[in-house]
């Protein structure tokens, strides 16, 4: 399955996910070489369990920072050539549970301390509106939130923290379910238009149709309004840490967090990679804004829905009348369509950053927005996958520019996707091109004089994916990365060799974007195994600090 994206769409009514146990998402144990004892091992207690933790953990930390790293380079240039690109991993999904506390926060802690030991800048996660705000309008819960600041902080972090007005639950790399608050469901019940539709009526709860941007749908609120007063708390909560701890502030703005429409939902098998996805412009107020349009062009015809011949989710670009080679994109009308709809898009953006901005001004905090990496079908002429997503980009127009303005002028970083990607893996019939995509996404960047920062799509561990950050990250002829931000945190990242490479992919990306490989067996332990013991002579190991 060679998926780009982490979306969480589901349809109406939403299906139940089910909770992955915690343990599969932070390492169950951390393992600890000690003498084969003479008599029989006696299980430790907890609190003699969080002394080895600590004092193991910390160990590793010092030895790391002398060996491994040294002094942390400052931001920007290390020398010729060279600029750094601090690292940062993502947290799990279901960092703060729907009780409103941490996950296994015991686990939580050490696994920060082992990151900070491997060099990692500092951490991101999801800040739910289905969780601060799931009490009722204007009642928000931060605590969760503010103990995790505080861990962060302890353990020499800093942290990105994106406002994800989205629904998690129900597609690839969702191991949880997090709906939006209890009170928006209501409204999005009383009144379903509130939410996307597609041209069959499937209408999508993960996210609130920005064509109602504007209007008061939530209880006497605008959505836009909705959102400025759960940014602007969150900063009056948050402000002493703005700057300092938080340093980052990731705005939400569509399906997964992302600007873009949910046009490729996963859930219950209605999109399956790679297919060209579908218009999203079914709900009444995006028809109501659709008419009003085509009225303003004298084509009041163009205005009675989307495209007929769009095809299906499923379907590829050939199968169908609009987005074949010469296709109704390239027509008239088509190009009506396609500028509506995605002038839709980035007006949303904008509004919502626009709002960002000024909660957010003077904080010490950046702000960034994410776009989707959408490379399937890149190589066709109408790059339909993109065009039903809001990305009006074809063979003979850039759709990524005036995304990168339109954040430039906000002073908003660009975050993409795929940066892991490389065209040789990708399927062939699928048309995909993740080298070329990313290629014009910098260069987009550049032109508009924004900042652009990077994560990998799909969890990887190998050494070819980082290879591939390795070579994205540098500037060349266009723009280098701000940051990047991996996918994700779980019990994987910590197995061995996962481990190792994530090491000297964070060395690397320290020192300008150079190659650096970490030897397969290390005595001093700069490679910071947590739970493996290189060699071949393997000791017995106690389990120790993360209780399962």
């Amino acid at each position: 399955m060679a998926l780009t994206l982490r979306s969480s769409t589901s349809f109406m009514p939403p299906v139940d996910s089910k909770t992955h146990r915690a343990s599969d998402e932070l390492p169950g144990r951390l393992a600890f070489d000690v003498r084969k004892p003479a008599g029989r091992l006696r299980t430790l207690n907890a609190s003699r369990q969080d002394v080895i933790e600590r004092r193991t953990l910390l160990q590793h930390a010092e030895q790391a920072a002398e060996l491994l790293h040294g002094t942390p380079a400052a931001h920007g240039d290390l020398g010729a050539g060279t600029a750094r690109v601090p690292v940062y991993v993502m947290l799990p999904l279901d960092t703060v549970s729907l009780a409103g506390g941490l996950t296994r926060a015991r686990a939580l802690n050490a696994s920060l301390m082992a990151l900070r030991s491997a060099g990692v800048e500092g951490v991101m996660v999801d800040v739910w509106w289905g969780l601060a705000e799931k009490d009722g309008p204007l009642r928000y819960n931060w605590e969760a939130y503010a103990e995790l600041v505080q861990m962060v902080e302890r353990n020499g972090l800093k942290l990105q923290m994106v406002m994800s007005f989205h629904q998690c639950g129900g597609n690839v790399g969702d191991n949880c379910s997090i709906p939006l608050p209890p009170w928006v469901q209501e409204e999005m019940s009383r009144n379903p238009g509130i939410v996307y539709a597609d041209r069959s009526g499937r209408r999508n709860p993960e996210y609130i149709s920005l064509g109602c941007d504007m209007l008061p749908v939530l209880r006497g609120r605008t959505p836009i309004q909705v959102y400025s007063d759960y940014m602007r708390s969150f900063r009056d909560r948050f402000r002493d840490h703005l700057g300092r701890v938080i340093v980052e502030i990731q705005v939400g703005m569509g399906p997964c967090g992302e600007l873009r429409y949910p046009s490729y939902p996963e859930n219950n098998g209605t999109w399956r990679f790679p297919g060209i996805g579908e218009f999203q412009c079914y709900d009444k107020y995006m028809k109501a804004s659709l008419q009003a349009a085509a009225v303003s062009v004298g084509r009041e015809e163009w205005g009675k829905g989307g495209p007929h011949d769009a095809g299906h989710y499923n379907q590829f670009p050939d199968d169908t009348g609009f987005f074949r080679r010469e296709g109704t994109w390239n027509t008239d009308y088509g190009k009506f369509f396609l500028e509506w709809y995605s002038s839709k898009l980035l007006e949303h953006g904008d509004r919502v950053l626009a709002a960002a901005q000024a909660i957010f001004h003077g904080t010490g905090a950046k702000l960034s927005g994410k776009v989707a990496g959408i490379h399937w079908h890149y190589r066709t002429r109408s790059h339909a996958a993109e065009l039903t997503a809001g990305y009006y980009n074809t063979r003979h127009r850039d759709g990524y520019l005036p995304v990168a303005k339109m954040m430039a002028m906000r002073g908003v970083i660009l975050n993409f996707t795929c940066m892991e990607m490389k065209d040789e893996q990708q399927p062939g019939h699928a048309g995909c091109s993740p080298e070329l995509l990313v290629r014009q996404v910098k260069q987009a960047t550049a032109a508009a004089g924004a900042e652009l920062a990077g994560e990998n799509a799909l969890e990887r561990y190998d050494e070819s994916a980082y290879s591939q950050v390795l070579a994205t990250s540098r500037g060349g002829d266009c723009t280098g990365l701000t940051a990047f931000t991996y996918l994700r945190m779980n019990k994987k990242l910590f197995e061995g060799e996962n481990w190792r490479q994530l090491v000297a992919f964070v060395k690397s990306m320290s020192e300008g974007g150079r190659r650096v490989v970490l030897p397969k067996s290390d005595t001093a332990r700069s490679d910071l195994y947590v739970g493996f013991i290189a060699g071949a002579n393997k000791k017995p190991k106690v389990d120790a600090a993360v209780p399962r």
